[in-house]
């Protein structure tokens, strides 16, 4: 593997893993809520908020793992294919933190059955998540 796909290989092997760890936390977090029968989270007038926290922690452990998979799959990419893996790195990165964070922000601020409005960050981080994936699916030789 050449110089620019070994630092876009590590530095996407370490946010997935970091991302992987905080994300799984949070998971822990969640079942001990459940655990303790936290009423804020548990009490049926904070449905909103349990669902974004979970739809959260689930989208951001899934994208950990993307972001692994992307860096394992930087070594089989086309020679020709940087500018366009450039871009999928800095999409996939933009995607995985806007999406999470719309999630646990809209379910941190949410009242009356509805999601706060940082879940306004979840659709802004669509496009550049499959942006990604097209790129690097174009990338693979």
């Amino acid at each position: 593997m050449n110089e620019p796909r070994d630092a876009l290989a590590q530095r996407h092997s370490s946010f997935g893993w970091y991302a992987l760890f905080v994300f799984a936390s949070v998971g822990a977090l969640l079942e001990a809520l459940h655990a303790f029968k936290a009423g804020f989270y548990l009490d049926v007038d904070h449905e909103t908020r349990r669902l974004m926290w979970r739809l959260g922690h689930a989208h951001g452990t899934l994208l950990a793992l993307i972001n692994l998979g992307f860096a394992a799959t930087l070594p089989r990419t086309s020679p020709g294919a940087r500018p366009r893996l450039l871009w999928a790195s800095a999409c996939l990165l933009a995607a995985s933190c806007l999406l999470p964070a719309g999630f646990l922000l809209g379910g941190a601020f949410a009242s009356a059955g509805d999601p706060g409005l940082p879940v306004l960050l979840v659709p802004l981080g669509v496009p550049p998540l499959l942006a990604a994936l097209w790129w690097t699916a174009r990338a693979v030789d």
